[in-house]
């Protein structure tokens, strides 16, 4: 596997982001960052990114979970953000990202009684992370993310992203990340997205995410996922569905969501207002807020 490394000094004034980067090794000769936020003692609530962005789109999500007392762990996926990345396409794999993924959590960390937030490609692997280890998981987020099985078509407007993706001569990372926001991006925030890709050797993970979606019903993950489905829908821990008002791409799976998951039941769910893909950019103070009162007010009904 050849690897690239982004150089440190891409990530200089990042802003609204002062964490320092932590690393890991999960395998493969391959080193995983992540960031964190809040007393290292809080509950721990995992917030997974997805394509293409990084930790740094969680920045004002961690803000309100450390200000709550909670422990706010960000990582990068493998191929993003401060993370190693694989240079080949073909060494993107759904089964490698959640391997790699659950080595960072479970095995570098030692994570327990973590909640675990994902969006977009978050979600894909965050679910099957607790699905898989459900007795490492006190509760799930899904925000603006899914499980996809291949039985359902996506959206047009996805397969429209996913070509545009895969053949672009030229991937512009942050004017991805801009079209899936309600609100313009400063210039040092389009930046920042650009920051993890000198150029576009560094983005096999980014090109490799689309195609790595299981869209048919024999695709490679699909099995796994149909196996994830089965155990969440008769998990008993409590599911948050936090969605916002204005996502193309996967505000159809919200009523899915509500109605299948066991630990959605007899909860509050939010729809966060304004918000595009990338509620985190949009609204991330808010959505922050959403998920530290769905964490503290379990730990208040558990301590009651």
């Amino acid at each position: 596997m050849r690897i690239l490394r982004t150089p440190d000094e891409r990530f200089a004034g990042l802003p609204d982001f002062p964490y320092e980067p932590r690393y890991a090794d999960v395998g493969d000769g391959l080193r995983m960052a992540y960031v964190e936020a809040g007393p290292a003692g809080g509950e721990p609530v995992v917030l997974l990114h997805g394509e293409p962005s990084w930790s740094f789109l969680y920045r004002h999500v961690m803000t309100e979970l450390a200000a709550a007392g909670l422990r706010a762990i960000a990582p990068d996926l493998i191929g993003f953000g401060r993370s190693d990345k694989p240079a080949d396409l073909a060494d993107h794999t759904y089964a490698r990202h959640v391997e790699w993924t659950r080595a960072l959590l479970l095995d570098a960390l030692g994570l327990r009684g973590m909640t675990v937030v994902g969006q977009d490609w978050g979600g894909l692997i965050g679910l099957r992370i607790a699905a898989e280890h459900p007795e490492r998981v006190a509760r799930i987020v899904a925000a603006n993310t899914g499980l996809p099985t291949g039985d359902i078509p996506m959206p047009e407007v996805w397969h429209r992203f996913r070509e545009s993706v895969l053949h672009a001569p030229a991937l512009d990372v942050a004017r991805f990340v801009q079209a899936g926001c309600r609100t313009p991006l400063p210039p040092e925030v389009r930046a920042a997205y650009d920051a993890p890709f000198p150029d576009e050797t560094y983005k096999a993970g980014p090109r490799a995410m689309p195609g790595l979606v299981p869209t048919s019903p024999d695709d490679p993950a699909a099995p796994a996922n149909r196996a994830a489905w089965q155990v969440l829908t008769t998990l008993e821990r409590p599911f948050l569905v936090a969605f916002s008002d204005s996502d193309p791409i996967t505000g159809g799976m919200r009523p899915i969501l509500l109605k299948t998951m066991a630990g959605a039941s007899g909860l509050e769910h939010p729809v966060i207002k304004g918000a595009g893909h990338f509620l985190q950019e949009d609204a991330g103070a808010e959505l922050g807020r959403q998920i530290a009162a769905f964490v503290t007010s379990a730990q208040r009904v558990r301590n009651a």
